[in-house]
């Protein structure tokens, strides 16, 4: 059994909440969070043991490892206290407000020796890791251009008295959605190298931005468009889409569908020429909890196998989080606002 604290209840720490404690190898050790009413509800209905301060958790209880589910201002001071006692972390995306911050945490991690993942669940979605075996098999040929997008309804109305709206806590469009894409341009066609110019344009927010329109370029010299939106309402939820053209085809794939066209009978197996849909039920393998989606139980899955030694810490690192943060500081830099 692998023994796990969890810092911080919002929406995405009581998900892994809820992972955690249906998973067969894992025992829920701790809870931290500042809020009284929540700690209260969790004392009432769970018997997972429940704390106001995490210094206070961490010093009492048994952890292999630590869930950190709080703000992203918070991630450089908890993680580096965390990482001084020798636990495993896990925390949600972005890694961190800054590059510099980020760099120091991948350099304690590789001294500390231990399994380290961000929260970047775009990966263990069925279609993206498809679209992966696709470009790493080289089927497209010579890629040409791509583009990544993500938009959603997030920030609809001109009031958000929230983090969302302030920078300092890792608000606006380029942290929250904007990375997952950085993420996955990195992860599926190489990181992102240079950024040549940017427009960060706030529409109903008034410190941060509410969408991203940014011209990037990768190591290879490959080239290509980012555009975040978080304020269109034509999405009911998030839609992540990246499409890829090369010489001997096209890829457009989102989390529910992956379109592919091969111009040629050099195919992967399962495929043919032309035009191909594969859909991201026959693409994803079963999880033991069902929770909002496959991906958010085969991270927490896959961190456990890392921490147990039966796969390699190699899937949303620090040092891939690191490469996304260099990137969205790249196009801070890059942009007029």
């Amino acid at each position: 059994m692998v023994k796990v604290a969890l810092i911080g209840t919002g929406k995405m720490g009581l998900s892994h909440l809820s992972i955690l404690g249906a998973h067969a190898d894992v025992q829920v050790t701790g809870v931290s969070d500042t809020s009284k009413m929540v700690l209260d509800v969790l004392k009432k209905f769970t018997k997972f043991p429940c704390y106001p301060n995490y210094e206070q958790m961490l010093n009492e209880v048994e952890a292999d490892a630590v869930i950190v589910a709080v703000p992203t201002k918070f991630h450089s001071p908890m993680v580096k206290k965390i990482l001084e006692k020798g636990k495993h972390v896990f925390a949600e995306k972005p890694l961190c407000l800054t590059a510099e911050e980020s760099k120091e945490l991948v350099d304690l991690v590789e001294k500390k020796e231990v399994v380290n993942q961000v929260g970047y669940h775009n990966k263990f979605v069925g279609t993206f890791r498809e679209l992966k075996k696709i470009i790493d098999g080289e089927f497209l040929g010579k890629l040409f251009h791509f583009t990544g997008e993500a938009s959603g309804p997030v920030v609809v109305k001109p009031k958000q008295d929230n983090w969302r709206g302030d920078p300092s806590e890792g608000g606006g469009c380029l942290m929250d959605y904007a990375s997952h894409v950085i993420d996955l341009i990195n992860y599926t066609l190489g990181p992102v190298e240079s950024v040549k110019g940017s427009i960060l344009k706030p529409l109903y927010s008034k410190r941060v931005e509410d969408s991203v329109y940014s011209l990037l370029e990768l190591s290879s010299k490959l080239s290509g468009v980012l555009m975040a939106n978080w304020s269109d309402v034509t999405y009911r939820k998030m839609n992540t889409t990246l499409t890829i053209q090369g010489a001997k085809g096209k890829i457009i794939c989102d989390a529910n569908e992956l379109k592919v066209y091969f111009n040629s009978t050099d195919v992967p197996g399962g495929y043919s020429r032309g035009w191909n849909v594969k859909y991201v039920t026959d693409l994803t393998d079963p999880v033991d909890f069902y929770l909002r989606g496959e991906e958010y139980s085969a991270q927490i899955d896959y961190f456990v196998k890392a921490i147990q030694k039966k796969v390699p810490n190699s899937i949303n690192n620090f040092k891939s989080a690191w490469s996304t943060d260099k990137a969205i500081s790249l196009i801070k830099n890059s942009s007029s606002l």
